[in-house]
């Protein structure tokens, strides 16, 4: 398995509706509104309608995203509370 430190970290969007995603380190969650994913480079919310997980190769640190992508959002990280709390606050 690659050091997941240097994992190239890439975004690609298309059409709002096909995300492929480098650099994953694991996926914290995810439904068809929300996927939670640690990258190399922080922790990656990607929001959305009917989302679905179309690739998962942690090995690579590859992930693809299908669905309506409403918005992607890198957390900072803070001391109290989860993104969920934050999601929902």
């Amino acid at each position: 398995m690659a050091d997941q430190q240097h994992l190239p970290h890439r975004l690609t969007l298309d059409e709002r509706s096909s995300l492929s995603i480098t650099g994953v380190t694991e996926v914290v969650s995810f439904d068809e509104n929300a996927v939670v994913l640690h990258t190399c480079l922080g922790t990656l919310v990607v929001q959305g309608q009917d989302l679905k997980l179309k690739t998962l190769t942690l090995d690579g640190g590859n992930v693809a995203v299908t669905g309506k992508i409403g918005s992607l959002v890198y957390e900072e990280p803070r001391g109290k509370g989860g993104w969920m709390s934050r999601l929902f606050g």
